[in-house]
């Protein structure tokens, strides 16, 4: 059927108004990242050449039951063994980017429980479960909240400054979170950043200066100042539950 001259000026509005809609929504969903320099490319989809794997069974770079491996270009992580794996270099201010999805087991202590891991960054100290670091939580119904672990500390957005004591960890829920319960598959009723079980998140952390900010999913999850430590490795957990990893970058601020 043939068109007037109306009828296509008007599908051309259309399609203008919904490309400037998708625009928008797409740059709402793309958080302020600073300048930055090149990627530094901490998982290659091959190999975990840039990173030693900590078991709190077995120790330094043991890991005969393949807690951490890499399938088909992700890192699977089993959760069978409470660990991590963690950059054989330190670094300070920087956008950190990687995805994660969950997958099905829960194991030991965390049996049953909401599945759990995390990235911990700006560690300093002797390897161990945990080291003193500050946490980018990943875990059902509390993905972005702030965790301060051994000593380390951080000034939330209220103003009030959180240390964990040594040997023990503090936290700082994420904004807009709502009541936690922890129980495999949990789902927070209120302000749920997670995508649903088994897609894959993006989970972004900028630490500029002073100033730390963790993102998911392309929100502004936590918000925090005047970290301490202020630089250190980075490591990704097993704590119990089976997930992976993919696309795992790091990018020095100019």
């Amino acid at each position: 059927m043939a068109l007037k001259g109306r009828d296509v000026s008007t599908l051309v509005v259309f399609a203008l108004v919904a490309c400037s809609g998708m625009k928008n929504e797409a740059l709402a969903q793309t958080p302020a990242i600073p300048a930055h320099k090149a990627a530094v490319v901490l998982f290659d989809g091959k190999t975990l050449n840039n990173f030693d794997v900590f078991l709190k069974s077995k120790g330094l770079n043991d890991d005969p039951d393949h807690v951490f491996q890499v399938e088909n270009g992700v890192i699977h992580v089993s959760g069978k063994d409470m660990g991590y794996i963690i950059t054989k270099k330190e670094y300070q201010n920087y956008y950190l980017r990687a995805e994660f999805k969950w997958g099905e087991g829960t194991y030991g202590s965390r049996e049953g429980k909401a599945r759990d891991s995390g990235i911990l960054y700006d560690i300093q100290g002797e390897q161990k479960v945990w080291p003193r670091s500050l946490e980018f939580q990943i875990m059902e119904g509390g993905t972005g909240d702030f965790w301060m672990t051994d000593g380390a500390a951080l000034t939330g957005k209220d103003g009030v400054r959180v240390e964990g004591p040594a040997g023990k960890a503090m936290k700082i829920d994420r904004f807009g979170k709502g009541p936690s319960e922890n129980v495999v598959g949990f789902r927070d009723p209120v302000g749920e950043v997670e995508k649903p079980h088994g897609e894959w998140n993006v989970v972004e952390l900028v630490i500029q200066g002073n100033d730390v900010k963790q993102y998911v999913n392309g929100k502004l999850v936590n918000e925090g100042m005047n970290p301490s430590p202020t630089s250190g490795k980075i490591l990704f957990q097993s704590e119990g539950a089976e997930l992976y990893f993919r696309d795992m970058k790091l990018y020095p601020l100019k």
